[in-house]
């Protein structure tokens, strides 16, 4: 389904950030802080619990640590295209804070945006802010590269994208904006494969199950190119209702564009592609 000659970039790069691959950015103290979180008992016990009530209490979509996996490569894979294309990123600067706390921000906020679900999947952002906030406060002092001042600047930003992944209120900053952007691109079949095995036939599993898969690739008119490969029309949801809605307001809309083909042949498609 690829775009032509749109771009030369596999679409298999960017699935899993890669510490020791070559970034568009300064990646030493987010390989750094990259490790610490991989190695945190709290931090990944979080990301266990938080699937508990979204889906084995309520029968939604993965909220775990897959879910979170997909998300911050997917964030990283974008602010990495975004810095190739030239996007200037404020949420870092404007707090005085150096290039290289960008991608510290976006990969701290997309870890825990979710760890709200712990307490209740209605209303979860809201509820991931003080825990976040307690988290935050115990391991930013730990990196020698930041002091009492940068911690909370840096603090602040990751909240800020925290809250602003799903909820009303919209990203102020292109760091936040990544990261709302990232969330509603874990949309491929196996995120909904628990829900769907138990019986779950809500619109978000059925439409889940109907994206076989997502590419982020340069793009040829715009930095970032998104393909997204559907099974049937279902998947429409995906794109139009949800990474749509997630799209507006992000700060991105202009430096992102998406592509969704439905790639089964004699299935009397009903849609057959959808650009945003």
């Amino acid at each position: 389904m690829r775009e032509s000659e749109e771009t030369e970039q596999s679409d298999d790069e960017g699935r899993e950030y890669d510490p020791e691959a070559e970034h568009a950015f300064p990646d030493e103290r987010l390989n750094e802080v990259l490790e610490f979180i991989d190695n945190d008992t709290e931090i990944q016990t979080y990301l266990d619990a938080q699937n508990v009530n979204p889906v084995v209490r309520k029968g939604y979509n993965d909220h775990g640590s897959k879910h979170i996996s997909i998300v911050r490569n997917r964030a990283l894979a974008l602010y990495d295209l975004l810095k190739k294309g030239n996007i200037d990123f404020n949420g870092a600067s404007e707090q005085g804070l150096d290039e290289a706390d960008e991608s510290v921000i976006i990969a701290l906020a997309a870890t825990i945006h979710d760890i709200g679900h712990v307490v209740h999947r209605d209303e979860h952002a809201y509820w991931s802010i003080p825990l976040a906030s307690d988290i935050l406060d115990r391991i930013l002092p730990q990196f020698d590269f930041y002091d009492t001042e940068e911690v909370i600047r840096v603090k602040g930003e990751v909240l800020h994208a925290i809250l602003c992944h799903h909820t009303e209120e919209d990203p102020l900053t292109t760091e936040a904006g990544v990261v709302r952007v990232a969330d509603a691109l874990d949309m491929e079949k196996g995120r909904s494969r628990m829900p769907y095995e138990k019986g779950g036939r809500g619109i978000d599993t059925v439409s889940s199950q109907a994206i076989q898969r997502v590419s982020l690739m340069s793009g040829d008119t715009v930095p970032v190119l998104v393909e997204i490969e559907m099974l049937n029309a279902a998947g429409v949801y995906q794109v139009d209702n949800l990474l749509k809605a997630k799209l507006r307001d992000s700060g991105l809309e202009n430096d992102i564009r998406i592509v969704a083909v439905n790639i089964r042949e004699g299935d009397n498609n009903l849609v057959e592609r959808v650009e945003l």
